[in-house]
């Protein structure tokens, strides 16, 4: 009982995240970097409607 009542204090402190806290707390992006970090092409090119349908 008593290690259970310590293992939801633990899940309640770490707001329920499986990852660690960044220290920019104000971004809502997972990656530091930014939004656009894990795809696997740039969205922001001219011709990226082509190589996305390519891909597809």
């Amino acid at each position: 009982l008593l290690r259970a009542r310590m293992a939801t204090r633990l899940v309640a402190r770490r707001g329920f995240t499986s990852t660690t806290r960044r220290m920019d707390a104000f971004s809502p992006y997972h990656y530091p970097e930014g939004p656009y970090t894990n795809l696997p092409f740039n969205p922001k090119t001219r011709f990226f409607w082509l190589r996305y349908w390519l891909f597809m």
